[in-house]
């Protein structure tokens, strides 16, 4: 059995765009052909796309490297580089992905589309761009455009319609196994459980649910303390959750402050699980020796708002009414949730937040290039006037204007920030 991990961290790199050309046009009995040098490919994406044949992040232990191809060069004769092919970087489907730096979310892996998560860079310009009347030799070209770099992070949560929670050895992993073709191990000592299972309850033709046992939580365990909190991350997803709770204190434990422990876990961890749809299931019955402690538990649940379903799991009694509640829940659920890419974060305007730059000028036009600047542009939509508006007061305040002052730029001369082109307005 292949080691579960569901969290990894990775560096991907998405491919450069290839360099323009400078090139003239050679050809018998023409003289003073002019420029021809074509434009350079552009580089890789970086894809991530769910495959179903996997169902951990094991492969990202070995390596956390992933690099897509550069963009061909420009050639002469207007000859165009080759664009560079995707690299596709394939992750178990529930899988969410995490800028490490910022915090944000770049995507969640959890349909079928493969998904864009690190463009490639645009191919630089050939010489052929930069002639004009007065510059009919240009003997430079641009650069392609870096490709977008970041370190991320990889967590799988798992995509089920309901999730068992409960501490070890209440009888999750026995639930699973009587409603579905899951086949867990299962043995009378805690934490017989220590990955996810996940198992597929059909209710009747054409209606199913998945359904997932978290393995086993304990008071802490949102701070880190037992197995259980490895897997809190997959009880989000979960449209609604059982409560599996050993109502015949068979280890020793009050199954009401069982139930108060687990809730109050839930809730450190996220909140929003507090407000989750959940349903109590009070298993081993068949170990109380008087009906009124089950009784006792059901008027103490039913009093907080939850229904209760006195089961014995290990010979599926009484399970049905519980599958048929479950069923009649979901229906009015909405689907599993779904995780929303963050959009980028706006660069801070602050008059003391300098940023260094490369600044080269070739025959009056002034190339300026920095790694930061590549994410502004990415994130700026130059047709509106207020994000263009934006623009311009970070390159004032990130020292930029002063740089290419110091670069001896004057008014009209053509400044070149990447695949942006502008005349220098004093």
């Amino acid at each position: 059995m292949s080691e579960f991990v569901d969290y990894a961290k990775i560096r991907i790199k998405a491919g450069d765009g290839g360099d323009g050309a400078v090139a003239f046009h050679r050809e018998k009995y023409v003289a003073s052909g002019g420029p021809d040098g074509g434009d350079g490919g552009k580089g890789g994406n970086i894809v991530f796309k769910a495959d179903d044949n996997l169902s951990t992040l094991a492969d990202f232990r070995y390596k956390r490297k992933y690099s897509a191809p550069k963009g061909e060069n420009g050639r002469g004769g207007r000859c165009n580089g080759k664009k560079a092919d995707d690299l596709v970087i394939r992750v178990p489907r529930g899988t969410i992905i995490k800028e490490i730096d910022t915090g944000r979310v770049l995507a969640d892996i959890s349909g079928d589309e493969p998904v864009v998560v690190a463009k490639g860079g645009k191919g630089g310009w050939g010489n052929t761009h930069f002639a004009t009347p007065t510059r009919q030799t240009p003997r430079f070209a641009k650069p392609g455009m870096p490709g977008e770099a970041f370190d991320v992070q990889l967590e799988l949560k798992l995509l089920a319609d309901v999730g068992l929670v409960g501490f070890p050895n209440v009888g999750k992993s026995t639930l699973v196994s009587v409603v579905s073709e899951a086949k867990p191990v299962i043995a009378d000592y805690h934490f017989t459980t220590i990955t996810p299972v996940l198992g597929v309850v059909r209710f009747g033709e054409g209606e199913s649910c998945v359904m997932a046992d978290i393995p086993g939580l304990i008071e802490g365990a949102w701070e880190g303390v037992g197995l259980g909190h490895q897997f809190l991350r997959h009880v989000e997803r979960c449209r609604m959750l059982v409560h599996v709770v050993d109502v015949s204190g068979s280890e020793g434990r009050d199954p009401k402050e069982d139930f108060e422990i687990i809730n109050a876990e839930l809730a450190k961890f996220n909140p929003e699980l507090a407000e989750r749809p959940m349903i109590v299931a009070g298993n081993k019955c068949d170990l109380v020796d008087d009906d009124e402690k089950i009784e006792d538990f059901r008027k103490f649940v039913e009093d907080k708002g939850y229904k209760f379903f006195p089961i014995m799991a290990a010979i599926r009694y009484e399970v049905d009414p519980l599958l048929d509640c479950i069923r009649e829940e979901l229906s009015k659920l909405p689907p599993v949730k779904r995780f929303e890419a963050d959009p980028v974060p706006v660069v801070a305007e602050s008059k003391s937040n300098k940023k260094e730059v490369t600044i080269t000028n070739h025959d009056g036009v002034f190339f300026v290039e920095g790694e930061w600047l590549v994410k502004i542009i990415n994130s700026v939509n130059f047709d509106d006037y207020e994000s263009l508006q934006y623009f311009q007061r970070v390159l004032l305040n990130t020292g930029v204007i002063d740089a290419l002052y110091d670069a001896g730029v004057k008014e009209g001369d053509t400044v070149s920030i990447y695949d942006l082109e502008f005349d220098f307005v004093d």
